[in-house]
């Protein structure tokens, strides 16, 4: 070996490893990291979070929903009296077809409501756009108008309207005024359910404060250029007003007929829980309860409860069939 090769060799020894000195202070290694929490433990606690949050809801859908449901439809097979049913399979749905009573439970009902929703809703328009004019105390006037619609369905109300269509009542004594002799309009059968039209109607806050809503969202620009056009005020109420606000009327419309549908308090009040005079206000839902707590015969009162449930069924799915020919959505082609 010569001096050569020794004087190479040595470098690449002393390249092997640190210097002692400087491996004497070198760094000392930190400590690993602990794990981070996966995400699949932090979604699981969120997810029994929301749980928690929402138990409430979810017990009461079960046991106040759900539940009752199922015990009415499986009572609607049976021969039930508040006591021992048995089972008699379809034959509270067969009866239905030989009861008179229910027939006309619910042709009061579909007059009741096929009259009452759409005068209801023109007067909700109506007095929508009268506000839509920014008056003076707009506040002060949404809420009269809006008071009726939380009043309507109450026992109070039924009572004063009840007595303001009596024989002596206030709508007589005005009658009376112009020499006209007044009915007693709640006590006579052609008269009794226009009553509780009327009462319907008056309750039309609710749905004014809607439309009043779909109103404030209408662009003004699609007035000023009908108006450039030469569209007067009812032109452009039926070619600018309707069509934009045809949404919010269907939403009303929808809503208004599975309530009055299900409307109860204002005949049983009225007529003191009789449907009467002479079943001329005998709404399906006052049969309903007459069949299963005056007659005790909860069998047969499930099963009405039940064709109630798919006559307000077909009802909203015809409506919402027959929407994509009248109602306007902004995308729509």
């Amino acid at each position: 070996m010569t001096d050569n090769d020794v004087a190479v060799v040595r470098p690449m020894r002393r390249s092997a490893g640190p210097p002692p000195e400087r491996a004497a202070h070198a760094p000392a290694q930190r400590p690993a990291p602990a794990p981070r929490q996966g995400r699949g433990t932090i979604r699981n606690r969120e997810r029994w979070a929301a749980l928690s949050f929402m138990s409430p809801w979810i017990i009461g859908l079960l046991a106040i929903t759900i539940g009752p449901m199922v015990a009415s439809f499986y009572l609607s097979f049976t021969d039930y009296s508040l006591g021992y049913g048995e089972w008699v399979g379809g034959e509270n749905y067969a009866r239905m077809f030989d009861d008179p009573r229910l027939a006309n439970a619910v042709k009061v009902t579909a007059v009741y409501t096929f009259v009452s929703v759409p005068l209801q809703l023109a007067a909700a328009l109506l007095l929508a756009i009268v506000l839509d004019r920014g008056l003076r105390g707009m506040a002060f006037y949404r809420s009269v108008f809006y008071l009726p619609s939380l009043l309507g369905g109450s026992v109070a109300i039924a009572i004063m309207w009840r007595q303001i269509f009596g024989t002596e009542g206030l709508v007589n004594q005005l009658l009376a005024l112009f020499g006209i002799q007044g009915e007693g309009w709640v006590s006579h059968p052609d008269y009794a359910l226009g009553t509780l039209i009327v009462l319907h109607v008056w309750t039309f806050g609710s749905p004014m404060i809607i439309f009043l809503a779909g109103l404030r969202q209408i662009p003004t620009m699609y007035y000023e250029a009908a108006k450039v056009d030469g569209a007067g005020p009812m032109r452009r109420f039926w070619s600018v007003t309707i069509p934009l606000l045809t949404p919010i009327i269907f939403f009303n419309l929808v809503l208004q007929i599975i309530n009055s549908f299900q409307s109860f308090t204002q005949a049983f009040i009225i007529s003191s829980g009789k449907g009467g005079p002479a079943d001329s206000t005998m709404f399906l839902t006052l049969y309903l309860y007459d069949q299963g707590f005056t007659q005790f015969d909860m069998g047969y009162a499930s099963a009405i409860a039940w064709l109630l449930l798919a006559i307000i069924a077909i009802f909203t799915a015809l409506n919402f069939l027959m929407s994509k020919f009248w109602v306007f959505y902004g995308d729509n082609d």
